[in-house]
């Protein structure tokens, strides 16, 4: 498995835990993406955490990671 693989599977793994509420199974994998990323929204704002700054950090992170 390269690391990519590795990645695309924690994240697949993290989604499924959306996936198996009992709102998730109802919802296709675009809207389970908009739940997560609107819930790690609503964790920075609690923990004072800046999401674009994190997001730009992992726009640049991917590039790298994609070579």
């Amino acid at each position: 498995m390269s690391g990519n693989d590795e990645r695309v599977a924690r994240a697949g793994a993290a989604l499924e835990t959306y996936t198996l509420s009992e709102e998730g199974w109802r919802a296709s994998p675009g809207e389970t993406l908009q739940r997560v990323l609107a819930d790690l929204m609503h964790w920075c704002d609690a923990t004072q955490r800046g999401f674009d700054r994190s997001l730009a950090a992992a726009r640049e992170r991917y590039a790298e990671e994609r070579g």
